[in-house]
């Protein structure tokens, strides 16, 4: 006889479990029929599989993370580009990306975003297309080019029909949002743009193309360059140079729930502190993948949630989490030794010892494992 829906449930929602391990249990479970022997030894063994998998008491969990992650770090390798399936894109890989996750650095040296599209998009290539030219920067050098005319003291730009039609653009379009932006009055004649500065002078005449090559046309300010990637399921996916997720998410036709992008501290200004923890370990593991190292999950997580426990994005350096230890002697150990120690001796502040790096440095055994155990004997008493 085939146990029912509701006994496993109950059974599951018994167990001395963490309330996710149970959720996705019942859901493992929920579609599989067992019998009441096959239900017990499931039951069984997934509560010895737990039981190995807690650390004991007193374990240096932080120290084994640090290690875990810093070994695996000195395999990695120090190059800073490499083509990640997409030709034109650079991306930072290897040790200076893992450095800089770790720093939670504001600006990432190559922010990218991975831009999924919703169904109607995904498939359809022209409308993929149709997406990354809304989506990518568009400036007058890639419409036509731009030549001056020091005799009539105006700039001329030779538009091209074709890039035109690519971005879904029109001369009279360009001309207007030049207009916008600068205010000057640019004129069509032809196919060609015309444009002459307030003052007819050669320094005012240079001054209006510097101008002009800054406008954008077309596109979302930041991001330089879409590329468009079909992937092994059919699915168009856009890849960008550089990161705006918050503009990007507004566009129609942009997948939110999968798009993503590697800029933490964009993730949490945006989503929140849940989804920067979510994409610190995800950068961190990709990255340790793609070089051939696998560490695991655990000590990534217990890193990214050190980092994100207060409600923000801490770095682990001098301006946060490893400066902020309550211990002197820990803080001084790691950086700027002098200023920590100066300025603890004005204040009288006191060590109390309670972590690793302290008491090594005073030569005593640190509060964890076997050093976290006191030994009380009975006195013993005369005449017993």
């Amino acid at each position: 006889m085939s146990v029912d829906r509701e006994t496993i449930e109950k059974t599951v929602s018994d167990l001395v479990l963490p309330q996710r391990v149970k959720d996705n249990l019942i859901r493992e479970l929920k579609d599989v029929k067992f019998t009441k022997k096959q239900f017990d030894e499931v039951i069984k063994r997934t509560m010895a599989t737990y039981e190995y998998s807690k650390i004991e008491a007193g374990e240096a969990a932080g120290v084994v993370s640090a290690q875990s992650i810093g070994e695996p770090g000195t395999q990695m390798t120090m190059r800073t580009f490499h083509y990640a399936g997409v030709a034109e894109i650079n991306v930072t890989l290897g040790l200076p990306r893992l450095i800089e996750i770790v720093d939670a650095r504001k600006n990432p040296s190559t922010p990218m975003m991975t831009i999924f599209l919703e169904k109607e998009y995904a498939f359809d290539r022209d409308k993929a297309r149709e997406l990354a030219w809304k989506i990518e920067a568009t400036y007058i050098n890639v419409l036509g080019s731009m030549s001056t005319d020091i005799t009539d003291m105006k700039v001329v730009v030779e538009l091209n029909k074709k890039a035109l039609s690519q971005r879904n653009m029109t001369a009279k379009e360009v001309s207007t949002r030049i207009n916008e932006e600068l205010g000057e009055s640019s004129y069509i004649s032809g196919d060609s743009l015309m444009m002459k500065p307030d003052e007819p002078s050669y320094r005012q005449l240079l001054q209006l193309v510097k101008s002009v090559h800054s406008v954008i046309l077309k596109g979302i300010k930041g991001i330089k360059r879409v590329v468009i990637r079909k992937e092994e399921n059919g699915e168009y996916v856009l890849y960008t140079e550089g990161s705006t997720l918050k503009e990007v998410l507004a566009i129609d036709g942009v997948d939110v729930t999968r798009t993503r992008t590697n800029n933490v501290n964009e993730i949490f200004e945006v989503m929140g502190v849940e989804a920067a923890r979510a994409a610190l370990i995800h950068e961190a593991t990709e990255t340790l993948k793609e070089q051939g190292l696998n560490v695991d999950m655990r000590h990534i997580m217990l890193v990214a949630d050190i980092m994100t426990v207060d409600g923000d994005v801490k770095p682990i350096g001098r301006h946060g989490i490893s400066g902020e230890k309550a211990s002197v002697l820990a803080r001084a150990a790691f950086e700027v030794t002098v200023s920590h120690l100066l300025d603890s001796g004005m204040s009288g502040d006191v060590d109390e010892l309670r972590g690793v790096t302290e008491n090594v440095i005073v030569g005593q055994p640190i509060r964890l494992g076997t050093g976290n155990v006191k030994l009380i004997a009975k006195k013993p008493v005369k005449g017993v």
